[in-house]
């Protein structure tokens, strides 16, 4: 398969702090990855280099075979579908979930003069449906609850068929009914086989959908672990990312974590 995603000696430093450190690692496009570590480990600013919103301070970043820095990453950027709550607060309150969906095939966000084809609504239509949200096409994103927001910025992310699909926190903030609705969509659309590589950051087990395959292991800047999800995924390498002893559990594909009280 096809290398979609490589970081080679990967750093990145913002006024003098070390970010990532020295990260290198690769996704093919038929491995669905996800990425755990505590806040501060670095796992949003190895999204965003990614995604080709920004730039490595050492090392090198490839995203589809363009080496960032060296390409033009407006022509990269409209292959990555990405979703975030960065990305969220970009969309206008008022837009229509069916245009915050739509704009996606211009990368814009915010319905202004754009013309589209009816092989772009029909897409549009298509994709809200398949995500579950074609009863709120004329809502207001503004006017959504959470879970539907997150939704609506998944289905756009995929609207345009993209070749990486990058997912900041999908299920943060989600309700216990949200996040299962959430995770079972996400779950079945990254069992699909013509699914795009897939990355997604997380701070907890129980956010791993069914059908993910990778996982890779952060703590300040830097990698504790990489690799299939059932090697890496195990109580000694989840205390040593979180410095916490865990208890570990895996039923049908679905983990759970629990602090190991000692008595």
């Amino acid at each position: 398969m096809p290398v979609v995603l490589q970081f080679d000696d990967v750093s990145l430093t913002r006024n003098g702090t070390t970010i990532l450190d020295h990260v290198s690692w690769a996704v093919d496009s038929a491995e669905r990855w996800v990425i755990l570590g505590p806040n501060g480990a670095g796992k949003t600013s190895l999204l965003q280099l990614a995604a080709a919103q920004t730039h490595p301070s050492r090392g090198t970043v490839t995203v589809l075979e363009a080496e960032i820095g060296r390409v033009d990453v407006f022509e990269v950027r409209p292959r990555i579908g990405f979703a975030s709550s960065a990305m969220a607060r970009r969309i206008p309150a008022s837009e229509t979930v069916l245009d915050v969906v739509l704009t996606a095939a211009y990368s814009v966000t915010g319905r202004w003069s754009e013309q589209y084809e009816d092989i772009d609504l029909r897409r549009a239509n298509r994709v809200l449906a398949e995500w579950r949200l074609d009863h709120l096409t004329d809502r207001r994103f503004g006017d959504l609850s959470d879970g539907e927001q997150k939704r609506v910025q998944i289905a756009r992310s995929v609207m345009t068929d993209p070749e990486l699909l990058l997912l900041d926190e999908p299920a943060a903030s989600l309700d216990l009914g949200a996040r299962e609705e959430l995770l079972q969509l996400l779950g079945g659309y990254a069992s699909a086989p013509a699914a795009p590589g897939m990355v997604m950051v997380t701070h907890h087990v129980e956010e791993i959908p069914v059908g993910f395959t990778h996982a890779l292991l952060l703590r300040r800047g830097a990698v504790v672990a990489a690799g299939p999800i059932a090697e890496t995924i195990t109580a000694e390498r989840i205390e040593e990312t979180f410095g916490l002893p865990v208890e570990i559990t895996e039923r049908d594909g679905r983990y759970a974590a629990r602090a190991v009280v000692e008595v």
